[in-house]
Protein backbone atom coordinates (compact mmCIF):
# COMPACT_ATOMS: atom_id res chain seq x y z
CA UNK A 1 0.00 0.00 0.00
CA UNK A 2 1.19 3.19 -1.35
CA UNK A 3 1.91 6.37 1.61
CA UNK A 4 -0.63 9.31 1.70
CA UNK A 5 0.12 11.65 -0.66
CA UNK A 6 0.37 14.03 1.90
CA UNK A 7 3.60 12.32 2.69
CA UNK A 8 4.32 11.21 -1.21
CA UNK A 9 4.53 15.28 -1.80
CA UNK A 10 6.39 16.22 1.16
CA UNK A 11 9.11 18.55 0.24
CA UNK A 12 12.48 18.05 0.95
CA UNK A 13 13.88 21.81 -0.20
CA UNK A 14 13.28 25.50 0.89
CA UNK A 15 12.52 25.97 -3.28
CA UNK A 16 10.25 23.00 -2.96
CA UNK A 17 8.21 24.39 -0.01
CA UNK A 18 4.90 26.31 -0.84
CA UNK A 19 3.56 29.26 1.47
CA UNK A 20 4.92 31.49 4.18
CA UNK A 21 6.84 34.20 1.68
CA UNK A 22 7.48 36.27 5.18
CA UNK A 23 9.34 33.62 6.44
CA UNK A 24 11.37 31.42 3.24
CA UNK A 25 10.97 33.34 0.49
CA UNK A 26 13.44 35.89 -1.19
CA UNK A 27 14.26 37.79 1.92
CA UNK A 28 12.54 35.77 4.51
CA UNK A 29 14.45 35.30 8.17
CA UNK A 30 14.62 31.31 7.88
CA UNK A 31 16.54 31.93 4.11
CA UNK A 32 18.40 34.40 5.68
CA UNK A 33 19.80 32.40 8.98
CA UNK A 34 20.13 29.01 6.19
CA UNK A 35 22.07 30.99 3.98
CA UNK A 36 24.32 32.12 6.54
CA UNK A 37 24.83 28.62 8.39
CA UNK A 38 23.53 30.35 12.02
CA UNK A 39 20.46 28.87 13.70
CA UNK A 40 18.96 30.23 16.28
CA UNK A 41 16.62 28.30 18.35
CA UNK A 42 13.07 29.22 17.64
CA UNK A 43 9.42 28.61 17.84
CA UNK A 44 7.32 27.64 14.67
CA UNK A 45 3.63 28.99 15.46
CA UNK A 46 0.68 28.48 13.13
CA UNK A 47 -2.73 26.35 12.86
CA UNK A 48 -1.95 22.45 11.76
CA UNK A 49 -1.19 21.86 8.07
CA UNK A 50 0.63 24.78 7.01
CA UNK A 51 4.41 23.16 7.27
CA UNK A 52 5.67 23.58 10.56
CA UNK A 53 7.32 20.29 10.61
CA UNK A 54 8.36 20.04 6.89
CA UNK A 55 9.86 23.58 7.43
CA UNK A 56 12.11 21.97 10.54
CA UNK A 57 13.30 19.02 8.45
CA UNK A 58 13.78 21.40 5.66
CA UNK A 59 16.31 23.23 8.13
CA UNK A 60 17.80 20.24 9.20
CA UNK A 61 18.88 19.01 5.94
CA UNK A 62 20.35 22.52 4.29
CA UNK A 63 22.09 22.99 6.98
CA UNK A 64 23.07 18.96 6.86
CA UNK A 65 22.91 18.95 10.85
CA UNK A 66 22.20 15.78 13.07
CA UNK A 67 18.15 15.96 13.44
CA UNK A 68 16.47 14.49 16.63
CA UNK A 69 12.84 14.96 17.22
CA UNK A 70 10.32 14.37 20.15
CA UNK A 71 6.39 14.18 20.06
CA UNK A 72 5.21 16.35 23.44
CA UNK A 73 2.19 14.21 23.32
CA UNK A 74 4.15 10.76 23.66
CA UNK A 75 7.43 11.89 25.45
CA UNK A 76 8.74 12.91 29.10
CA UNK A 77 11.36 14.76 30.86
CA UNK A 78 13.51 10.99 30.39
CA UNK A 79 12.88 11.19 26.77
CA UNK A 80 13.78 15.31 26.84
CA UNK A 81 16.95 13.71 28.76
CA UNK A 82 18.08 10.93 26.38
CA UNK A 83 18.10 12.76 23.39
CA UNK A 84 20.58 15.67 24.79
CA UNK A 85 22.81 13.08 25.82
CA UNK A 86 22.67 11.39 22.79
CA UNK A 87 23.06 15.01 21.26
CA UNK A 88 26.17 15.39 24.01
CA UNK A 89 27.89 12.24 22.67
CA UNK A 90 27.73 12.97 19.07
CA UNK A 91 28.83 16.48 19.15
CA UNK A 92 32.53 16.71 18.87
CA UNK A 93 34.69 19.79 19.08
CA UNK A 94 34.04 22.23 15.87
CA UNK A 95 31.00 20.42 14.56
CA UNK A 96 27.65 21.89 13.89
CA UNK A 97 25.39 21.70 17.46
CA UNK A 98 22.15 19.19 16.71
CA UNK A 99 18.52 20.09 15.89
CA UNK A 100 16.06 18.94 18.37
CA UNK A 101 12.23 19.53 16.92
CA UNK A 102 9.59 18.79 19.33
CA UNK A 103 6.25 18.69 18.04
CA UNK A 104 3.11 20.23 20.23
CA UNK A 105 5.78 21.65 22.71
CA UNK A 106 2.67 23.51 23.87
CA UNK A 107 1.49 20.20 25.73
CA UNK A 108 5.09 19.24 27.28
CA UNK A 109 4.52 20.79 31.21
CA UNK A 110 6.66 22.70 33.15
CA UNK A 111 9.29 20.83 33.96
CA UNK A 112 9.62 18.86 30.69
CA UNK A 113 10.17 22.60 29.60
CA UNK A 114 12.51 23.13 32.44
CA UNK A 115 14.53 19.77 31.45
CA UNK A 116 15.33 22.05 27.89
CA UNK A 117 16.74 24.92 29.65
CA UNK A 118 20.17 23.97 30.40
CA UNK A 119 20.97 22.14 26.72
CA UNK A 120 19.85 25.16 25.06
CA UNK A 121 21.51 27.87 26.86
CA UNK A 122 24.75 25.58 26.85
CA UNK A 123 24.42 25.09 22.89
CA UNK A 124 24.49 21.58 23.37
CA UNK A 125 21.47 21.79 21.29
CA UNK A 126 19.48 23.77 18.69
CA UNK A 127 16.07 23.46 19.81
CA UNK A 128 12.87 23.88 17.31
CA UNK A 129 9.50 23.77 18.71
CA UNK A 130 6.07 23.99 16.63
CA UNK A 131 3.26 25.19 18.36
CA UNK A 132 -0.75 25.61 17.24
CA UNK A 133 -1.10 27.62 20.48
CA UNK A 134 0.36 31.38 21.48
CA UNK A 135 3.30 30.22 23.05
CA UNK A 136 3.21 33.04 25.12
CA UNK A 137 0.57 31.30 27.02
CA UNK A 138 2.27 27.76 26.80
CA UNK A 139 6.00 28.01 26.46
CA UNK A 140 7.70 29.06 30.05
CA UNK A 141 9.50 32.23 30.05
CA UNK A 142 13.08 31.48 30.41
CA UNK A 143 12.36 29.12 27.34
CA UNK A 144 10.36 31.75 25.26
CA UNK A 145 13.14 34.12 25.78
CA UNK A 146 15.98 31.69 24.22
CA UNK A 147 14.33 31.75 21.08
CA UNK A 148 12.77 33.37 17.81
CA UNK A 149 8.99 33.05 17.38
CA UNK A 150 7.69 32.70 14.01
CA UNK A 151 4.50 32.76 12.61
CA UNK A 152 3.21 30.64 10.21
CA UNK A 153 0.08 31.49 8.23
CA UNK A 154 -2.99 29.76 6.90
CA UNK A 155 -2.28 28.66 3.31
CA UNK A 156 -4.19 30.73 0.40
CA UNK A 157 -5.96 29.69 -1.74
CA UNK A 158 -2.97 30.67 -4.37
CA UNK A 159 -1.14 28.15 -2.18
CA UNK A 160 -3.56 25.63 -2.60
CA UNK A 161 -4.08 25.66 -5.87
CA UNK A 162 0.19 25.63 -5.90
CA UNK A 163 -0.04 22.53 -4.83
CA UNK A 164 -3.04 21.24 -6.27
CA UNK A 165 -1.10 21.64 -9.61
CA UNK A 166 1.80 19.81 -7.56
CA UNK A 167 0.33 16.95 -6.72
CA UNK A 168 -1.49 15.98 -10.28
CA UNK A 169 1.65 16.95 -11.89
CA UNK A 170 3.93 15.46 -10.03
CA UNK A 171 3.09 12.68 -7.87
CA UNK A 172 2.83 9.24 -9.96
CA UNK A 173 0.04 7.53 -8.29
CA UNK A 174 -2.67 10.64 -9.63
CA UNK A 175 -1.32 10.52 -13.10
CA UNK A 176 -1.88 7.42 -13.56
CA UNK A 177 -5.75 8.30 -13.29
CA UNK A 178 -5.91 11.13 -15.46
CA UNK A 179 -7.74 13.50 -12.30
CA UNK A 180 -9.25 16.51 -13.64
CA UNK A 181 -10.13 19.31 -11.72
CA UNK A 182 -13.44 21.41 -12.95
CA UNK A 183 -14.52 22.75 -9.43
CA UNK A 184 -12.45 24.23 -6.87
CA UNK A 185 -14.66 26.51 -4.79
CA UNK A 186 -15.47 23.20 -2.24
CA UNK A 187 -12.39 21.76 -2.49
CA UNK A 188 -10.52 24.57 -1.22
CA UNK A 189 -13.51 25.69 1.42
CA UNK A 190 -13.07 22.12 2.78
CA UNK A 191 -9.25 22.24 3.43
CA UNK A 192 -9.43 25.59 5.50
CA UNK A 193 -6.08 26.65 4.44
CA UNK A 194 -4.38 23.50 5.58
CA UNK A 195 -2.23 21.41 2.88
CA UNK A 196 -3.13 18.09 4.54
CA UNK A 197 -6.13 18.55 4.51
CA UNK A 198 -6.62 19.50 0.75
CA UNK A 199 -3.57 16.13 0.28
CA UNK A 200 -6.49 14.05 1.97
CA UNK A 201 -9.31 14.91 0.36
CA UNK A 202 -7.71 14.63 -2.97
CA UNK A 203 -6.65 10.98 -1.15
CA UNK A 204 -10.46 9.98 -0.29
CA UNK A 205 -11.83 10.81 -3.67
CA UNK A 206 -8.74 9.27 -5.20
CA UNK A 207 -9.81 6.15 -3.28
CA UNK A 208 -13.05 6.08 -3.52
CA UNK A 209 -13.38 5.95 -7.13
CA UNK A 210 -12.21 3.30 -10.06
CA UNK A 211 -11.08 5.20 -13.45
CA UNK A 212 -10.92 8.48 -14.36
CA UNK A 213 -11.55 11.42 -11.58
CA UNK A 214 -13.52 14.25 -12.26
CA UNK A 215 -13.69 16.66 -9.11
CA UNK A 216 -16.56 18.88 -8.65
CA UNK A 217 -17.63 21.01 -5.84
CA UNK A 218 -20.93 17.83 -5.86
CA UNK A 219 -18.19 15.05 -5.69
CA UNK A 220 -15.90 16.67 -2.88
CA UNK A 221 -18.64 17.39 -0.98
CA UNK A 222 -20.30 13.86 -1.41
CA UNK A 223 -16.71 12.30 -0.43
CA UNK A 224 -16.73 14.28 2.31
CA UNK A 225 -20.40 14.18 3.81
CA UNK A 226 -20.21 12.26 7.00
CA UNK A 227 -18.15 14.96 7.77
CA UNK A 228 -19.80 17.68 7.19
CA UNK A 229 -21.91 18.05 11.00
CA UNK A 230 -18.67 17.71 12.78
CA UNK A 231 -16.73 20.38 14.45
CA UNK A 232 -13.43 20.61 12.56
CA UNK A 233 -10.76 22.14 15.00
CA UNK A 234 -8.28 22.75 11.80
CA UNK A 235 -10.50 24.42 9.46
CA UNK A 236 -13.45 27.31 8.85
CA UNK A 237 -15.77 25.41 11.34
CA UNK A 238 -13.00 26.18 14.06
CA UNK A 239 -13.73 29.93 13.78
CA UNK A 240 -17.80 29.25 13.32
CA UNK A 241 -18.06 27.43 16.17
CA UNK A 242 -16.21 29.11 18.80
CA UNK A 243 -17.89 32.37 17.13
CA UNK A 244 -21.28 30.71 17.82
CA UNK A 245 -20.20 29.80 21.54
CA UNK A 246 -18.86 33.32 22.61
CA UNK A 247 -22.07 34.55 21.25
CA UNK A 248 -24.40 32.17 22.99
CA UNK A 249 -22.47 33.05 26.15
CA UNK A 250 -23.24 36.78 26.03
CA UNK A 251 -26.79 36.06 24.63
CA UNK A 252 -27.36 34.33 27.81
CA UNK A 253 -28.40 31.05 26.14
CA UNK A 254 -26.99 28.32 28.56
CA UNK A 255 -28.61 25.32 26.26
CA UNK A 256 -26.92 26.80 22.80
CA UNK A 257 -23.79 27.49 24.80
CA UNK A 258 -23.13 23.84 26.06
CA UNK A 259 -24.18 22.31 22.43
CA UNK A 260 -21.52 24.46 21.16
CA UNK A 261 -19.02 23.16 23.98
CA UNK A 262 -19.67 19.75 23.10
CA UNK A 263 -19.03 20.03 19.38
CA UNK A 264 -15.68 21.68 20.38
CA UNK A 265 -14.97 19.23 22.92
CA UNK A 266 -16.23 15.85 20.28
CA UNK A 267 -13.88 17.60 17.76
CA UNK A 268 -10.69 17.62 19.87
CA UNK A 269 -10.32 21.03 20.61
CA UNK A 270 -7.83 22.05 23.08
CA UNK A 271 -9.35 22.39 26.74
CA UNK A 272 -7.41 25.51 27.39
CA UNK A 273 -8.05 27.09 24.35
CA UNK A 274 -11.85 27.51 25.74
CA UNK A 275 -11.15 28.02 28.87
CA UNK A 276 -8.97 30.80 28.07
CA UNK A 277 -12.07 32.51 25.89
CA UNK A 278 -14.47 32.11 28.74
CA UNK A 279 -11.97 34.05 31.40
CA UNK A 280 -11.71 36.81 28.15
CA UNK A 281 -15.90 36.45 28.42
CA UNK A 282 -16.18 37.03 31.74
CA UNK A 283 -14.29 40.20 31.87
CA UNK A 284 -15.75 41.80 28.16
CA UNK A 285 -18.90 40.83 28.56
CA UNK A 286 -20.03 39.91 31.97
CA UNK A 287 -17.46 42.30 33.62
CA UNK A 288 -18.88 44.54 36.82
CA UNK A 289 -22.23 43.26 36.36
CA UNK A 290 -20.65 40.17 38.50
CA UNK A 291 -17.17 40.28 39.64
CA UNK A 292 -17.04 36.86 40.50
CA UNK A 293 -17.78 35.61 36.93
CA UNK A 294 -13.98 36.48 36.44
CA UNK A 295 -13.13 34.59 39.52
CA UNK A 296 -15.03 31.27 38.73
CA UNK A 297 -13.46 31.75 34.96
CA UNK A 298 -9.99 31.97 36.14
CA UNK A 299 -10.75 28.84 38.94
CA UNK A 300 -11.95 27.11 35.36
CA UNK A 301 -8.86 27.50 33.89
CA UNK A 302 -6.23 26.72 36.23
CA UNK A 303 -8.43 23.16 37.14
CA UNK A 304 -8.56 22.80 32.94
CA UNK A 305 -4.38 22.91 33.15
CA UNK A 306 -4.25 20.63 36.40
CA UNK A 307 -6.81 17.83 35.14
CA UNK A 308 -7.13 17.48 31.23
CA UNK A 309 -9.88 15.73 29.78
CA UNK A 310 -12.42 14.25 30.20
CA UNK A 311 -12.90 15.28 32.95
CA UNK A 312 -12.18 18.80 31.94
CA UNK A 313 -15.55 19.07 30.45
CA UNK A 314 -17.22 18.83 33.63
CA UNK A 315 -15.47 22.11 34.69
CA UNK A 316 -16.24 24.01 31.12
CA UNK A 317 -19.65 22.90 31.33
CA UNK A 318 -20.22 24.02 35.06
CA UNK A 319 -18.39 28.04 33.96
CA UNK A 320 -20.17 28.25 30.77
CA UNK A 321 -23.62 27.84 31.96
CA UNK A 322 -22.76 30.17 34.86
CA UNK A 323 -21.39 32.50 32.84
CA UNK A 324 -24.11 32.06 30.35
CA UNK A 325 -27.03 32.66 33.17
CA UNK A 326 -24.91 35.45 34.86
CA UNK A 327 -26.49 38.93 33.91
CA UNK A 328 -24.32 40.88 31.78
CA UNK A 329 -22.16 44.32 31.20
CA UNK A 330 -19.69 45.35 28.92
CA UNK A 331 -19.17 48.34 30.80
CA UNK A 332 -15.32 47.96 32.01
CA UNK A 333 -14.44 46.94 28.17
CA UNK A 334 -15.93 49.85 26.42
CA UNK A 335 -14.14 52.61 29.37
CA UNK A 336 -10.50 50.95 28.32
CA UNK A 337 -11.36 51.51 24.73
CA UNK A 338 -12.88 55.04 25.44
CA UNK A 339 -9.95 56.01 27.17
CA UNK A 340 -6.98 53.78 25.43
CA UNK A 341 -8.79 55.70 22.13
CA UNK A 342 -8.44 58.95 23.42
CA UNK A 343 -4.64 58.73 24.62
CA UNK A 344 -3.97 56.99 21.46
CA UNK A 345 -4.84 60.46 19.27
CA UNK A 346 -4.26 62.96 21.93
CA UNK A 347 -0.97 64.96 21.28
CA UNK A 348 -1.42 67.29 23.86
CA UNK A 349 0.64 67.01 26.67
CA UNK A 350 -0.89 66.84 29.82
CA UNK A 351 1.06 66.66 32.70
CA UNK A 352 0.06 64.88 36.00
CA UNK A 353 -1.18 67.46 38.96
CA UNK A 354 2.00 67.91 41.04
CA UNK A 355 0.15 67.45 44.39
CA UNK A 356 -0.22 63.69 43.19
CA UNK A 357 3.53 63.20 42.18
CA UNK A 358 5.54 61.73 45.15
CA UNK A 359 8.08 64.13 46.27
CA UNK A 360 11.11 61.68 46.12
CA UNK A 361 13.92 64.15 46.67
CA UNK A 362 14.25 66.99 48.64
CA UNK A 363 14.42 69.06 45.30
CA UNK A 364 10.81 67.91 44.16
CA UNK A 365 9.27 68.57 47.68
CA UNK A 366 10.71 72.23 47.18
CA UNK A 367 9.41 72.08 43.49
CA UNK A 368 5.99 71.23 44.99
CA UNK A 369 5.32 67.61 44.17
CA UNK A 370 2.96 66.20 46.94
CA UNK A 371 2.22 69.45 47.81
CA UNK A 372 -1.71 69.68 49.41
CA UNK A 373 -2.60 65.74 49.22
CA UNK A 374 -5.15 65.00 50.60
CA UNK A 375 -4.73 61.40 51.96
CA UNK A 376 -7.97 59.54 51.50
CA UNK A 377 -8.20 57.23 54.57
CA UNK A 378 -7.86 60.89 56.78
CA UNK A 379 -11.34 62.06 56.14
CA UNK A 380 -14.76 60.41 56.37
CA UNK A 381 -15.71 57.25 54.76
CA UNK A 382 -12.34 56.72 53.20
CA UNK A 383 -13.19 59.98 50.50
CA UNK A 384 -12.35 63.29 49.80
CA UNK A 385 -13.32 65.63 46.95
CA UNK A 386 -9.95 66.38 45.23
CA UNK A 387 -8.90 66.16 41.16
CA UNK A 388 -7.13 63.42 39.84
CA UNK A 389 -7.06 64.38 36.45
CA UNK A 390 -4.89 66.18 34.99
CA UNK A 391 -6.07 69.63 34.59
CA UNK A 392 -7.27 69.77 31.34
CA UNK A 393 -9.00 66.85 31.40
CA UNK A 394 -11.04 67.19 34.74
CA UNK A 395 -14.57 65.86 35.00
CA UNK A 396 -13.83 63.80 31.87
CA UNK A 397 -15.62 60.66 31.70
CA UNK A 398 -14.56 57.27 30.04
CA UNK A 399 -16.40 54.52 32.68
CA UNK A 400 -20.08 54.99 32.19
CA UNK A 401 -22.24 52.37 34.45
CA UNK A 402 -24.31 50.21 32.78
CA UNK A 403 -27.62 50.91 35.13
CA UNK A 404 -29.43 47.70 33.95
CA UNK A 405 -28.35 45.06 36.35
CA UNK A 406 -27.98 45.77 40.29
CA UNK A 407 -24.32 45.92 40.63
CA UNK A 408 -23.42 48.57 38.35
CA UNK A 409 -26.81 50.63 39.49
CA UNK A 410 -25.13 50.86 43.01
CA UNK A 411 -21.97 51.56 41.85
CA UNK A 412 -23.62 54.18 39.68
CA UNK A 413 -25.27 55.44 42.77
CA UNK A 414 -22.19 55.62 44.53
CA UNK A 415 -20.22 57.81 42.41
CA UNK A 416 -23.22 60.05 42.24
CA UNK A 417 -23.11 60.41 46.00
CA UNK A 418 -19.39 60.99 46.12
CA UNK A 419 -18.71 63.07 43.21
CA UNK A 420 -22.53 64.74 42.95
CA UNK A 421 -22.13 66.18 39.33
CA UNK A 422 -18.69 65.69 38.45
CA UNK A 423 -19.09 62.93 36.41
CA UNK A 424 -22.88 62.84 34.27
Amino acid sequence: MSAPLAERLRPHTLDEYIGQEHLVGKNGVIRRFIEAGNVPSFILWGPPGVGKTTLARIVANELQRQFFTLSAVTSGVKEVRDVIESAKKHKFFDSATPLLFIDEIHRFNKSQQDSLLGAVEQGVITLIGATTENPSFEVISPLLSRCQVYILKPMTDENLEQLLQRALTTDTELRKRGIEVKEREALFRFSGGDARKLLNIIDIIANAADGKITITDRSVTDALQQNIALYDKNGEQHYDVISAFIKSVRGSDPNAAIYYLARMLAGGEEPRFIARRLVILASEDIGLANPNALLLANACFDTVHKIGMPEARITLAETTIYLATSPKSNSAYMAINEAMSFVGRDTTNRPVPLHLRNAVTSLMSDAGYGKDYKYAHDYEGGFVDQEFMPESLAGRQFYHPNTGNPTEEKIARRIKELWKDKYK
